[in-house]
């Protein structure tokens, strides 16, 4: 096999795709690079069919430290779990490729990406779809392909799109979006946005298609390199899950049936009615046709319930629940759901229910990320949770599977665009969606509790966010768009197109399609039917919620922020900490302090208030004019040194503790005293000089007062000087 280079300029950017060297045993790998940024894509599929009735495709991203010249942090200094970005770059990449395998494809296929070089300029998530498409074309895997992912920035200053920006370039853009799919149609879509226009956003999408298109067609340059260095590539052949006309036709004969079995509002009575069918249609077959012909029979049982579905929609315009196609399913709508938790909202939409939980706490308590792309973390965090009885079954309880962690990433990017910032609001807020019951669109349903969470613990959002689930039915001839759709649209439908934003545009969307025929037009009447949905849903939430409250909950700790002189940071601090311990062990608040002097103070109203007061006080500088009551913690023969504040002492010299003169300082003061005093000058190096207000009388020298040991006493008349005439001495 020879090594083939295909080396390309799209949209200012270099890059580049490579076969033939690294890792020949897999079915199909290629290199791609962009910038210096460098992934390997293998492909490998199994040579034997799988005995199952879904397409066993793997995709897994595996994170490698060394990409970006770190090693791991943790005991084992090596990768272990995959980090959330990486699973959602795997998903990223599953997305596109999983519609494009043939109907009926059941050899395992296992993609794995591996970043070798993250060069903390260009992204290494969306190249990975071009260089999957490339492993899995020059292995002679049948696919529609080739495919390709693009993201689209918009410069803020200059408003023009951006194709696949550098992390910079990402920071002044008001649009993250990410497109998958052919030349000709658009397979999948992620986004985040500032709040972006529909109109703005179907520009965006138009503008990433043409860019896919232009990728595919270097795929194929590159394509034809490799086949004039290596021969042509031979499509392999493998063994489909092909119908069976005598099967087809015995089920599909009870089409009505099926029909008259899915119109029914409640999802478990209509799930078992299908499944009660199902099994009468099962028993038609003899023993024998059912060993033989098992596959073929749950195949077609799947197809008839989609059929009867689908022609229902587009022939009568009724849906399974009896809904119109833009109808909505009844709403109820509870904030401060849950006693003293910092912030709690119940949303549900029909048979989808969500409790979603807000929790504040101090900015160092960030979410830290150790990943290969140049981010450190996160303050606003949001978590979904799919338990097994949201849907009536049994599962295993554990860490959140794919799905989980994807529909959180889609309602945390889909409230990000209006958290307040850190100085507006300087806390860490983490919300926890619940699925407390799920009929489909329970993502939307977490956004809208995340945002009735979050405005009843008090955070105050720029604007509300709402979210809604858009279908598509594609059949016979005819193209029906669906408003909030349900599990079973979702599931059988051509189109999972989920639209959260505010009144002023959108914040996030996500759309799987398995329609080549989804055309702007399409789109367009999905996205405006998508905002109407959006807009009744807020109405309702509204009519709970109006707005955030003013203030955080009583549960929730107080945080409050001071900016101190940098050079004070070692005065809060202390020797080893002692100050800093000594004020959170006092007042029990939580104080952390940033490098440029941001102090911020976590706890209960009056505990942090107090630590605040604290903090103010050892940072304070006197100044003249300013009055304090100090206490004597020092005396001196020429004065008083009182302490105005902690560790700031001034100095109240003996000239002006009382009217008049005062002999001794002993005679007015001793140490503990408290005393009123003014400041009137503090000198070049810090010094405080201080004078007493509301001065009282001198005392009156006393002269009965005993002399100290040692001491001569003075004779009257004497000016107190020692007689040094020379004694006479006596004779006698």
């Amino acid at each position: 096999m020879t090594k083939v280079t295909h080396e390309f300029e799209l949209y200012g950017k270099h890059y580049a795709l490579e076969s033939g060297e690294l890792a020949k045993q897999a079915t199909g790998a290629c290199v791609v690079r962009c910038g210096d940024a460098t992934v390997l894509l293998t492909a490998v599929v199994s040579k034997e069919r799988k005995d199952y009735d879904f397409f066993p495709l793997t995709v897994d991203f595996i994170e490698k430290m060394y990409a970006v010249g770190r090693i791991p942090g943790g005991y084992l200094k090596r990768e272990t779990r995959p980090s959330e970005k990486a699973t959602l770059t795997a998903r990223l990449i599953d997305r596109p490729l999983r519609p494009s395998f043939p109907e009926g494809f059941r050899n395992e296929v296992q993609v794995v990406a591996t970043p070798l070089v993250a060069d903390q300029v260009n992204s290494v998530d969306t190249i990975c779809v071009m260089a999957a498409s490339a492993a899995l074309t020059v292995g002679g895997v049948p696919f529609e392909g080739p495919l390709a992912c693009v993201r689209i920035g918009r410069d803020r200053d200059t408003g023009e799109f951006i194709v696949n920006p550098t992390y910079e370039e990402r920071d002044n853009s008001d649009l993250d979006l990410e497109l998958a799919g052919s030349a000709t149609f658009i397979s999948m879509l992620e986004a985040g946005a500032e709040e972006i226009s529909e109109e703005d956003m179907l520009a965006a999408m138009a503008f990433g298609q043409e860019a896919i298109a232009a990728f595919c067609a270097e795929q194929e340059r590159f394509f034809a390199a490799y086949e004039e260095a290596n021969g042509p590539i031979v499509q392999r052949e493998y063994i489909l899950d092909e119908p069976i006309d005598e099967v087809h036709s015995r089920v599909f004969a009870h089409f009505d049936e099926m029909s008259a079995a899915l119109k029914d509002a409640d999802k478990l009575s209509r799930m078992g009615n299908v499944e009660a069918l199902k099994e009468r249609i099962k028993e038609e077959f003899t023993a024998e046709e059912q060993d033989v012909w098992s596959r073929p029979i749950t195949t077609e049982l799947k197809s008839l319930e989609k059929h009867a579905m689908r022609l229902m929609v587009v022939e009568t315009g009724e849906r399974v629940d009896g809904r119109a196609s833009d109808e909505i399913r009844p709403l109820m709508v509870k904030p401060n759901y849950l006693p003293r938790v910092h912030g709690s909202g119940l949303f549900q939409r029909g048979q989808t229910q969500v409790l979603s939980i807000c929790t504040l706490g101090m900015l160092n308590e960030w979410q830290r990320l150790d990943t290969i792309e140049p981010v450190d973390g996160k303050r606003y965090i949001h978590h979904y949770n799919f338990p097994p009885y949201c849907t009536g079954e049994t599962g295993r309880m554990g860490a959140p599977k794919r799905r989980e962690l994807g529909h959180g990433a889609l309602a945390e990017r889909a409230l990000l665009p209006v958290v307040p910032s850190e100085d507006e609001f300087p806390y860490a807020i983490r919300v926890v969606s619940e699925v407390m019951e799920s009929n489909g669109s329970s993502s939307m349903a977490s956004t809208c509790g995340s945002t009735l969470a979050l405005m009843d613990a008090g955070v105050p959002l720029k604007r509300p966010v709402s979210g809604v689930a858009m279908g598509l039915i594609q059949e016979s001839g005819k193209t029906v768009v669906l408003t909030d759709i349900q599990g079973l649209e979702d599931f059988l439908g051509d189109m999972d197109f989920k639209v959260c934003g505010t009144t002023r545009g959108i914040t996030a969307m996500q759309m799987d399609n398995k329609a080549t025929g989804l055309t702007p037009e399409i789109l367009r009447s999905a996205l405006m039917q998508a905002h109407e949905g959006r807009m009744f849903i807020l109405d309702t939430m509204l009519e709970a919620i109006p707005s955030p409250r003013e203030e955080t909950k009583s549960s929730a700790p107080k945080i409050v922020s001071i900016n101190i002189p940098a050079d004070k940071i070692r005065d809060v601090i202390g020797s080893g900490g002692k100050v800093i311990r000594g004020i959170q062990d006092d007042t029990g608040a939580t104080v952390d302090i940033q490098e440029d002097g941001t102090v911020f103070i976590a706890g209960l109203a009056e505990a942090a208030q107090d630590a605040l007061e604290r903090i103010k006080a050892i940072v304070k500088v006197p100044e003249p004019g300013e009055e304090y009551t100090g206490r004597i913690v020092g005396i001196q023969p020429f004065g008083a040194f009182v302490e105005l504040l902690p560790g700031k002492d001034g100095l109240l010299h003996i000239s002006r503790m009382a009217k008049g003169r005062v002999e001794k300082v002993e005679d007015v003061l001793s140490v503990g005293d408290e005393v009123r005093v003014r400041v009137i000058e503090v000198d070049e190096k810090g010094k405080v000089s201080l004078d007493r207000i509301d001065k009282p009388e001198a005392p009156a020298p006393s002269s009965n007062r005993q002399p100290k040991p040692g001491t001569r006493t003075r004779r009257p008349g004497d000016n107190g000087k020692p007689d040094r005439r020379p004694r006479r001495r006596h004779e006698g």
